[in-house]
């Protein structure tokens, strides 16, 4: 990260600040006049992301109108944090606008923004529509944090808000008992992974005496190697849980628990790719320590090829897609795993295009199906939603890689850069593997949701939704169809020169088969996944769909993972718990309450003496009297006076 520069003043860089800001002030506008506002306050949260993809647009133009090696800027806006004087930590509050940080803007901007005019009438009904709007504005601003910090620590900030904010909003039923401890679950294993984070902070500062980018990235050839594993192992741990990986992915399927647009947003735009951007502004890094770059790109493949095969085996319209999320950020660890950070952010990219799109087509189906989620209660709604179901239908061939989507271009580069690097082969073949599983489960997705005949319950009629939830879907139609355009070849494509002052290069060694054997074989076998799961779900039995046993029911079962929690972590923590419970209980409270106890034995006996009657207390100082006469006499008191 070299010639770093102060953007000019007047320039959209220079108000760059206002991109985060703006969000964020409009929550704190709903939050609290959000009720006298009414449902004004939709239209203020729209405005509010609208200025933010607005202004996005403007920084990003003006970037591609600077020469490449001026793309780089910090706009600092004042000193954060000094402590220890001239040799201690100083963390200035600025932005690190470059070419990386542009096109995530765009992302979580206009995705965002498509996502809050969906809301509009998802969440037309709900007496907590302001508190709704305030939440996702809050999220948005948070991720837009995120991208923009210009360290580690103010990265750390909106990492640490964007979790926050998943927990407002995948609770936002919170009278629900599954959606409030689905939020509580996201919280806390998002909590293992932050502290990974935060141990790797304070070896970078302790190893460069910084935590600002621009000072650590271009110095981490000069330290130790084995700081650097260190540090990137911490956070790689930190990514796994924010991206949801193994062994963290368990919270992400839960996730969708809440209102629809959250899934969208949380899975899209926001959050879950995280972890993919930490990895990719860190390449400098990782690009000293290859073996632990291949480690994360073996991670990702594992959990792309567990998480498509519980996705083969539920019948939830939304889990699926969860577990595809889960499946397709495996893709993305295996491209900036490899080396290849551009692929790996493309693939991020086009995901959030067409997974925003079908969760939103989701929530579309779920809102003309009465909220139901199974998908063999549904069928035949082709006819009956046509938008819903045309968009949906591209965004299921982007996602299974079919030629000429986006996630044709995509996915075929993460897994040509796997070919490409030596001792990743195996990845490859897994990630091929997982190309098949997806068109498998996605096809079945559609096919039983509207195609076959109608099993809707009876009552039930559908209908397509609104212009405000159909628009959103036509525009992410597009983006599916044509956002691969933006990197077309390895060589020629747009994002590859735009990223180059942001990323580490790329050094490919050459692929163990030819070009034409690598695509061939990625298309013959995604096609044979999505002709089987076409056929073959149009065809079955919808009542023995999600029924079996052996490995069909392990993966339903989502290979017992959970069940493997509870005995390893919450079982032993919650005897662990009681146990302090009950020493705090019987030894702590036992010992303060015992004293309390003989306290009032004494004192009751005390009472005893105190009867109220002149009599008694003369015959008790009499008492006394000849007590103290008889101890003096004796000598026992006055010793040795006679």
């Amino acid at each position: 990260m070299e010639n770093v520069l102060t953007p000019p003043a007047g320039s959209p860089v220079d108000f760059a600040w206002l991109i985060p800001v703006v969000p964020a002030l409009s929550a704190g506008l709903l939050l609290v006049f959000g009720k006298r506002l009414g449902r004004l306050s939709s239209a203020v949260a729209i405005l509010s992301i609208g200025f933010s993809a607005t202004l996005s647009t403007m920084v990003f133009a003006f970037l591609q109108a600077q020469p490449e090696e001026g793309r780089v800027f910090v706009r600092t806006l004042g000193t954060w944090l000094s402590v220890g004087g001239a040799d201690g930590l100083r963390v200035d509050w600025a932005l690190l606008i470059d070419p990386l940080a542009s096109v995530m803007l765009l992302l979580v901007t206009w995705v965002g923004l498509l996502i809050h005019v969906y809301s509009l009438g998802y969440m037309a009904h709900d007496e907590r529509n302001p508190q709704f709007f305030a939440y996702l504005n809050l999220f948005a601003a948070s991720m837009l944090i995120l991208v923009t910090g210009s360290s580690f620590l103010t990265l750390f900030v909106g990492w640490e808000l964007v979790g926050l904010c998943s927990y407002l909003l995948v609770g936002f039923w919170f009278e629900r008992r599954d959606y409030a401890t689905a939020a509580k679950k996201a919280f806390v294993v998002n909590r293992i992974g932050d502290v990974g984070f935060m141990i790797a902070m304070f070896l970078i500062f302790a190893t460069f005496g910084s935590l600002t980018f621009a000072d650590v990235l271009p110095a981490v050839s000069t330290a130790a190697t084995g700081v650097l594993i260190a540090v990137g192992l911490l956070l790689f741990v930190g990514a796994t849980g924010k991206s949801a990986q193994i062994p963290l992915f368990v919270w992400l399927p839960d996730a969708m628990a809440g209102p629809t647009p959250v899934s969208a947003l949380i899975h899209a735009a926001t959050m879950v790719t995280a972890g993919v951007y930490l990895v990719a502004r860190a390449s400098p890094l990782y690009l000293e320590i290859p073996d632990v770059g291949l480690l994360v790109a073996w991670v990702g493949a594992a959990t792309a090829f567990v998480a498509a095969a519980i996705a083969c085996a539920q019948v939830d319209l939304k889990r699926i897609l969860a577990y595809s999320t889960v499946s397709q950020l495996g893709y993305m660890f295996i491209g900036v795993g490899v080396g290849d950070y551009t692929a790996g952010v493309f693939h991020l990219l086009t995901h959030g295009f067409f997974k925003a799109l079908l969760f939103l087509a989701a929530g579309s189906v779920m809102h003309a199906v009465a909220d139901e989620t199974d998908i063999r209660r549904m069928g035949g709604l082709f006819s009956k939603m046509p938008v819903t179901a045309v968009t949906s239908l591209i965004a299921v061939l982007a996602i299974a890689g079919f030629p000429y989507t986006s996630g044709f271009f995509s996915k075929e580069e993460v897994l040509a850069s796997a070919a490409a690097r030596p001792g990743a082969q195996g990845i490859w073949v897994l990630g091929i593997l997982v190309a098949g599983m997806t068109a498998f489960y996605m096809a079945r997705w559609f096919v039983l949701i509207f195609l076959g005949s109608p099993r809707w319950a009876e009552g039930v009629r559908p209908h397509e939704s609104p212009p405000s939830m159909t628009l959103p879907l036509v525009v992410l139609a597009v983006g599916s169809a044509a956002g691969g355009l933006l990197n077309t070849s390895p060589e020629d494509g747009f994002l590859h020169h735009w990223l180059e002052p942001s990323v580490a290069a790329f050094a490919a060694d050459g692929h163990f088969l030819s070009e034409g054997l690598l695509l061939g074989a990625a298309l013959g076998v995604a096609a044979v996944g999505g002709l089987l799961g076409a056929l073959l779900y149009l065809r079955v039995d919808v009542a023995t769909v999600g029924v079996g046993g052996g490995a069909r029911n392990a993966a339903r079962r989502r290979y017992y993972v959970d069940e493997v929690y509870e005995t390893i972590v919450m079982r032993p923590g919650r005897a662990m718990a009681d146990a302090f419970a009950a020493f705090d209980r019987r030894g702590i409270d036992g010992a303060v309450n015992g004293l309390a106890r003989m306290t009032a034995g004494v004192a009751t006996v005390g009472r005893r003496t105190q009867t109220g009657f002149v009599r008694s207390y003369a015959l008790a100082v009499l008492a006394g009297t000849v007590l103290i006469a008889a101890l003096f006499a004796s000598g026992v008191v006055f010793g040795g006076i006679r």
